[in-house]
């Protein structure tokens, strides 16, 4: 028999209590336990970006956070902060740029972009493609997702 935890977070505003086992990452909880598919598997070592969902506001890598970490917290994923707000103007940017092809880094990529929009709002070309670096994305090239990003902090600022 498998020991499992009770846990209980705020998930895309709804509290929600489970039973989980110790060692299961939050991203595997997220896709199969909860059915949000936003967030993806990719290197499973933290290294894409696929898996980024937010934490208390902060963005994680889901595949190397575990899901009791997140006892008593607020998780965030694409789905909860979708239409809304900052990220609904870089879902319509990231549109209009065509910095969304294939979708899968979308998720994260956006997720970085909201952080980097809240933290640093007056960041250079140059710090946007850094801040999102830890984000592969293989169809891009970057330059639409960069055009984007620096579009909604132009009319973040007006």
């Amino acid at each position: 028999m498998k020991y499992k935890k009770l846990i209980a977070m705020n998930l895309n505003g709804l509290d929600i209590q489970a039973e989980v086992e110790p060692r299961r990452h939050l991203v595997d909880f997220l896709r199969e336990d909860m059915g949000l598919k936003g967030p993806h598997l990719g290197c499973e070592q933290g290294a894409c970006g696929a898996c980024t969902v937010r934490v208390d506001g902060q963005i994680v890598r889901g595949c190397l956070y575990l899901t009791v970490q997140a006892d008593g917290k607020t998780v965030e994923t694409i789905e909860g902060l979708s239409g809304k707000g900052l990220m609904a103007k870089l879902q319509n940017a990231f549109l209009q740029r065509n910095a969304m092809q294939c979708g899968f880094c979308s998720s994260g990529m956006l997720l970085a972009a909201v952080e980097l929009i809240e933290h640093r709002p007056n960041a250079s070309r140059e710090e946007v493609r850094e801040w999102i670096s830890g984000n592969y994305c293989r169809c891009t090239g970057y330059h639409a997702i960069v055009d984007a990003i620096m579009d909604v902090m132009e009319v973040h600022h007006e």
